[in-house]
């Protein structure tokens, strides 16, 4: 089995009002596919992180997604792979792992977190 058929886990902040929208948002397009991935809060599991390799604080501003294999996968490369599993977000997740766009996308999104988390003190 490979990464693109196994379960993955995603490591997500169930107190992030926009994280849960995103999680609605990515089950909805993922149909059936969407079984094959598991939703893992990460709230109040600092110790469970670290255990699996995850550091908690990095886990609230990147997101995070194990693969079959136990491979973390991180930031950009965490939504290349939870995106390539859904046909409809396939060419999202092609255009994303571009060069040019991928270090972009990666500053924006960083710095979405840092206000979002900012805001949430």
């Amino acid at each position: 089995m490979n990464r693109a058929q196994g379960k993955l886990i995603v490591y997500y902040d169930g107190s992030c009002s926009t994280c849960i929208k995103d999680r609605r948002w990515y089950e909805k397009l993922a149909g059936k596919t969407g079984e094959s991935v598991e939703w893992l809060d990460i709230t109040g599991r600092d110790d469970e992180l670290r255990q699996q390799g995850v550091d908690p604080d990095k886990a609230l501003r990147e997101l995070h997604v194990k693969d079959c294999q136990g491979e973390i996968h991180r930031e950009m490369d965490a939504y290349i792979l939870l995106m390539s599993r859904v046909p409809v977000l396939k060419p999202l997740a092609w255009l994303i792992s571009l060069p040019v766009i991928r270090p972009t996308l990666a500053k924006l999104y960083h710095s979405w977190v840092e206000r979002r988390l900012d805001a949430r003190g």
